[in-house]
Parts: structure tokens; sequence; C-alpha cells
């Protein structure tokens, strides 16, 4: 299935930004999420915790919620909280990277602050973020700094695939409430004792449709993760040579598209390993 045939399925157009919020606002907010998370689910809300508390908990319930239709008034404090904390995180701008002669850069840092066009998450077959509450994978991370409409949106895509997501593929929704404008979700090999032929395939073709896409909705900068180096135990060394190889060659092929590529880096050691490649490029 292509974009075309699932792009009617989902809104693609810019996600508009809502207005400041104050520190009263935010904790209001907040406790507005809390009851209608928590109400879903035949639970009431611990207004006696403090801020810190009561937000892990509507992290923690978003990733165990399905994803079933949100009020818009919800969803309208959700985006006003989700978007200051972007802000507050500080969002990385493309200009104070430093790209080198074929528009590659390297970056370590959280990938949701990434003011790349597209940012690309290492997602599962399901498409629908990490069910685990408060897992730090980042796929839970995307998910839970977006909200809640970049899962409905994933489910829409499946429901048009008619079944789960193959891994090598390549699929696109908005990025909400993050400095991105989309998200592209691929699905990395699970890899067991040993890396196949066909996972190293894999892998190199979940970069390729990743690219494919973002030039396909023209976009001009993404952003990558380490895809398929977390829980889906692809060695990090191998995958980034897979990864950089893959770019490289995609670019060489399409040289008279401007396309600026990221790769983020989490671990000083994944750090190490794609900068010792990118130096010899």
């Amino acid at each position: 299935m292509n974009l075309s045939q699932y792009r009617n399925s989902i809104d693609l157009t810019p996600y508009a930004r809502p207005g400041m919020i104050t520190e009263v606002e935010k904790e209001e907010a907040c406790d507005q999420l809390l009851k209608f998370l928590l109400r879903e689910r035949g639970l009431i809300a611990a207004f006696n915790a403090t801020y810190e508390k009561k937000r892990r908990l509507v992290r923690d319930s978003m990733n165990v919620r399905p994803p079933h239709p949100v009020p818009p008034e919800i969803l309208a404090l959700q985006d006003r909280l989700f978007w200051a904390e972007s802000l507050e995180r500080g969002i990385i701008a493309l200009d104070s990277l430093a790209f080198d002669r074929y528009g590659i850069a390297l970056y370590e840092g959280n990938i949701i602050r990434l003011g790349a066009e597209a940012i690309v998450n290492a997602a599962n077959k399901t498409l629908l973020g990490c069910r685990i509450p408060g897992h730090e994978c980042v796929d839970n991370v995307i998910h839970s700094a977006a909200g809640m409409q970049m899962r409905a949106d994933c489910q829409r895509i499946i429901a048009a695939l008619g079944h789960e997501e193959e891994c090598g593929n390549a699929r696109i929704t908005r990025a909400y409430n993050l400095p991105a404008k989309y998200v592209i979700h691929t699905v990395g090999p699970m890899v067991g004792r040993q890396v196949t032929e066909d996972q190293r395939a894999a892998l190199r073709s979940s970069y390729i449709a990743a690219l494919n896409l973002a030039e396909e909705m023209n976009l001009h900068s993404i952003a990558f993760c380490c895809v398929g180096t977390g829980v889906f135990n692809f060695p990090a060394d191998e995958a980034a040579e897979i990864a950089t190889g893959a770019v490289l060659g995609w670019k060489l092929r399409h040289e008279d598209y401007d396309l600026k590529v990221i790769f983020d880096t989490f671990r000083p050691k994944d750090t190490a390993i794609y900068q010792n490649i990118l130096k010899m490029m």
C-alpha cells in the first residue's frame, strides 16, 4: 500500500500550534486530562498528588489507551499542555547542526526536540505505539509527546492496510505537538541470536522507504533514530553501517533533490559509532 492509498484516511495538512499557556493553566489542563483518562477506565483522579506524579499518570494512561475518539475540548487541553512542554524542552534548529558535503549531520539527544520536517519513529508492527506505561523506547517517547491523535491516525492506516505493518515499510502521520511537522513510522526487523541477510535487507529498506516517503511529501529534512537497535536487538555498529550506506546511496541517486538527513543518537556509544563512520565518508 502506497501513500495515495491511505492518505485520504488521515489528515496530513500542517497542524496548527496552540497558544501559550501559564503554569496555572498547565496544571489545570493536566488535571482535566487525567480526569478524562481515568474516567475512561472507571477510575478516580488523585488530585492531591504532585503535578509531576499526575503528569506521569497522564502519560501512563495514554500509553495503555486504545485509539478511541477523544472530545475536541480534551484534545485542545492536551495540545496546549504538550506544545508548551515541547517549547520548554527546547527546539533544536537545523542551522545549529554541522552538515557535511552530502547534507548529513549527527545529533546526540532526544529526537522529539529536533525541528526537522520529519522525524522517524522505530515503530512496532501494530504502529500504535509502545503500550508499556512510561517506557523510554523511542516509540513510546514520540507517541507520548505528540498526543493521542497520532495513535488514532496509525489505527486508520492499519485499518486501510488490513493487517499489521511489515518490516521495511514506512508510513507517515502528522507530528501534532512535536517541533517536527511529520512522523514517519517504520518497522525494523526483530533480531534473535544472529542477524540474517533478510533482516539486513529489511533494515536497509526501512531507511530507503522513509527517504522515498519524505521526497514524495516534498520534505527537505528528516531525522532518523537508530532504527532496530533497542528492544529489536539489531547490533548497533552493523545497524549504523547499514543506515549510513542506505542514506548515502539514496542521496547519490537523488542528487537533484535537496534533503538534509540527521542521524539522531541517544547514547554516547552510538554517537561514537556514527562519528567513526561519517568521518570516513
